[in-house]
C-alpha cells in the first residue's frame, strides 16, 4: 500500500504524535509499504518522502506548546495527491481546516481516509476549542472511512466533542529498541528516581520535587536516593531553583537536559522508580510503556484518564500528584520494599508486550485494508 500520514504540526519534533507517526511509518516501510508524510514545514525531518505543505506558527494549547498551520496551498495539495494517488491517508486528529482539512477535501475518490484521535483536553479553554473545531469540521466526517483512538479516554473525547465512534488501537512502542537500553554505570552508586518529560505545569515535575523533599526527611544520608530530572521546557529555571532549596540539607537532584532516543532508553534503564506525575491532558501514556520496555524497575504515573489506560489494572501504580504524603509513601515503598517492587515491576513488564509495534502495527494494517476495501466497494456500487 501507499500510505500518507497527514499532520498539521511539524514532523521534526519529539512530541508524542510525531513519535507515533515516525515509528508506525518506519515499521510500515519495513513491511514493504510506501510511506509519505504530508506535514507542516519540517526542515529538520530525516524521513524520506516528507512533503512540507505550509508554514506553521507556535501556540499554547492544552497547557502545552504546539504548532498550527497557516493556510496551505490548495493547488499544491491537489497536485501532490493526484501525482501520488495514495491508497490510504492517515490523518492525525483533531486537525485544522487550513492544512489537513484541504488534504481531505482533495483526496482522490478511491483513497481511503482514516483518522486517529490522540489528545484529551486538559482545561476549559482546550475543551471549548476542540468542541468548536468539531462543529467547524462536521461535514468533513463524511469523507472518512474509519476512525481510531489511542485509548478509551480518547474514544470518549472523539464521541463527546466530534460525535465520532472509533476503534481503540493503542499507542505503539518499539520494544526491541527500548530493550537495548543499558543502565548507566555512573548512576549505579545509589537508588534512582527518574522523571522524563517536558517541564510544563501539567506534567507535574514540581509535585515530584515536593514528594522527594518529603521522602528524604527521615532517610539516612547514605540511603537517600538520587532524583534525575530528564527533559527541558519553560519551567526549567523555576524547577532548578526549587531543587536547590529541596537539597539544601541532603539529597541529590540532577538535571540532564533534553535526551535523544538512545540516551532516553539508557536513563530509563537506570531508574529504580520512573515517575510521570502528570495531572491530566493525557490521552494515553506512551512514556509509561517506554519506561517499562527500557527496564525501569517499576513505573508510577499520575491518576489521569490517559495513564489509567496503561496502569488501570495496577492501582498502586497510580498516584495523585498533589497528595504529597501519599506520593512520598509510594516512592518509599517501591524503593525499599524489594519484593513488592519486583512483583509490581514484573507485572508491568509483562503488560507492555501488548503495545509492541509488531502487535499493534498488524491491527492498524488490517484497519487500513478494511477501510480501503469499504471505500472501493462503495465506489463500485
Amino acid at each position: 500500500m501507499k500510505i500518507g500520514f497527514v499532520l498539521d504540526d511539524r514532523l521534526d519534533k519529539p512530541d508524542g504524535v510525531q513519535q507515533y507517526i515516525k515509528l508506525l511509518g518506519s515499521w510500515l516501510q519495513k513491511q514493504g509499504n510506501e510511506v509519505h508524510y504530508l506535514v507542516g514545514n519540517s526542515p529538520g525531518a530525516s524521513q524520506k518522502n516528507v512533503h512540507n505543505l505550509g508554514r506553521t506558527v507556535g501556540v499554547r494549547f492544552n497547557k502545552n506548546r504546539m504548532a498550527i498551520p497557516l493556510p496551505a496551498s490548495g493547488s499544491k495539495i491537489k497536485s501532490l495527491l493526484k501525482k501520488e494517488h495514495f491508497d490510504v491517508l492517515h490523518v492525525q486528529m483533531p486537525y485544522s481546516p487550513l492544512l489537513a482539512g484541504k488534504v481531505i477535501k482533495h483526496a482522490t475518490k478511491d483513497t481511503a481516509v482514516v483518522g486517529t484521535f490522540h489528545i484529551l483536553p486538559h482545561d476549559k479553554l482546550s475543551k471549548f476549542g476542540t468542541k468548536a473545531l468539531g462543529v467547524l469540521l462536521h461535514n468533513n466526517k463524511k469523507r472518512f472511512d474509519g476512525f481510531i483512538s489511542v485509548s478509551s479516554a480518547a474514544r470518549v473525547f472523539a464521541k463527546s466533542h466530534f460525535g465520532i465512534s472509533s476503534t481503540v488501537l493503542p499507542n505503539v512502542v518499539d520494544l526491541d529498541k527500548y530493550q537495548k537500553g543499558s543502565a548507566l554505570k555512573n548512576l549505579n552508586d545509589k537508588k534512582n528516581i527518574l522523571f522524563l518529560g517536558r517541564f510544563v505545569e501539567r506534567k507535574g515535575a514540581h509535585y515530584l520535587l515536593n514528594a522527594y523533599q518529603e521522602l528524604i526527611k527521615n532517610i539516612e544520608v547514605a540511603d537517600v536516593p538520587r532524583l534525575i530530572m530528564c527533559g527541558d521546557g519553560p519551567d526549567m529555571i523555576k524547577l532548578k531553583k526549587m531543587a536547590t532549596e529541596v537539597t539544601a540539607v541532603k539529597g541529590e537532584i540532577v538535571f540532564t537536559g533534553f535526551l535523544n532516543e538512545h540516551e532516553k532508553a539508557d536513563y530509563l534503564a537506570s531508574a529504580d522508580v520512573a515517575v510521570f506525575p502528570s495531572t491530566g491532558g493525557e490521552s494515553f501514556g506512551i512514556v509509561l510503556i517506554e519506561a517499562m520496555a527500557a527496564g525501569s524497575k517499576v513505573v508510577l504515573g499520575g491518576d489521569n484518564d490517559g495513564y489509567k489506560t496503561v496502569l488501570g489494572d495496577q492501582p498502586f501504580s497510580l498516584i495523585h500528584p498533589q497528595d504529597t504524603a501519599m506520593f512520598s509513601q509510594r516512592l518509599n515503598q517501591l524503593l525499599f520494599d524489594k519484593e513488592f517492587a519486583l512483583t509490581l515491576g514484573n507485572k508491568q513488564k509483562e503488560s507492555v508486550k501488548q503495545y509492541d509495534i509488531k502487535v499493534v502495527g498488524l491491527k492498524i494494517v488490517d484497519f487500513y485494508k478494511h477501510s480501503l476495501a469499504s471505500r472501493r466497494n462503495r465506489d463500485n456500487n
